[in-house]
């Protein structure tokens, strides 16, 4: 009798881990299943150096449930990570190039979202009289004077921009004063503060950047200067890896008017950064 109750006793014992074995693997499974998805975003220094996507990123992981890690790179780095198919989604700013990528067929679709603009930042003094609201009349200033003037040179949509400014104002930058630092935003300012030299910034990562020594903005307001951001999924036609679901959801947020109020709210000093500017059907 006691060896049967031992007997029942353990078949008791046994059923019980097994179902506790099985609701836990159950859990287990529904976590999995239920597992924030995780995408790679190529980007911008100048949208990572802002500190832009610190604010917006968690947002965007509270309404899709995915985490989007963000490889800051130049715009043409950025692209060209995306058609080797190293990212699933791109959020730069070069509209050209954008269009390009998308017309080769390594992005599904360009969707403009947000802008900000450029400005010329140099030394207080101005020693050539720069300040004003002409980004061209202002690049020649510094060209004739050959006065410091540091440059991105990373082929970063920034880089793209004041190329064509500098076609514009008919100068092909080079020489000792000239200093291509081949570096993102944020080091491209420091190595400027450094030299008390010009350079062309995007506002966002200039609000953001501290060490300024004797910087200031000096050129601001021309049109010229606007600066548009767009996003793309990467084409899994072209890459069957990328994860197209997961990244639609957070391309769908970014356009949505939540996703485009959380980017206007993102200020410094209550100054805001970028500027939403999302239409339908653009």
């Amino acid at each position: 009798m006691e060896r049967d109750l031992t007997s029942i006793a353990e078949r008791v014992t046994r059923w019980a881990i097994g179902g506790i074995a099985t609701a836990a693997l159950g859990m287990a499974a529904a976590q999995i299943a239920f597992a924030q998805e995780v995408i790679t975003m190529a980007s911008t220094t100048s949208t990572e150096q802002s500190g832009l996507f610190k604010y917006l990123l968690p947002e965007v992981k509270k309404a899709t449930n995915v985490e989007v890690r963000v490889v800051a790179v130049g715009t043409g780095q950025a692209l060209d990570m995306a058609r080797r198919g190293d990212a699933d989604i791109v959020f730069v700013h070069d509209q050209s190039a954008e269009e390009k990528f998308v017309a080769e067929g390594f992005g599904v679709k360009r969707f403009p979202v947000m802008y900000n603009d450029f400005v010329i930042v140099g030394p207080k003094s101005d020693p050539v009289n720069a300040k004003g609201s002409d980004v061209v009349a202002a690049l020649r200033k510094i060209s004739e004077a050959q006065a410091p003037f540091a440059s991105r040179a990373d082929k970063s949509g920034t880089h793209a921009a004041e190329l064509r400014y500098w076609k514009a104002a008919g100068v092909d930058p080079k020489g000792a004063w000239y200093r291509e630092t081949g570096s993102g935003m944020g080091p491209t300012l420091n190595t400027a503060a450094g030299m008390n030299a010009y350079a062309l910034a995007d506002r966002g990562t200039w609000l953001s950047f501290k060490n300024r020594g004797d910087l200031a903005i000096l050129v601001e307001g021309d049109a010229r200067l606007f600066n548009q951001y767009g996003v793309m999924i990467v084409n899994p036609a072209k890459h069957s890896h990328v994860k197209k679901d997961a990244a639609q959801k957070v391309l769908d947020y970014l356009v949505s008017p939540a996703g485009q109020a959380a980017i206007a709210s993102y200020r410094i000093e209550g100054e805001p950064l970028f500027f939403a500017n999302y239409k339908p059907g653009s």
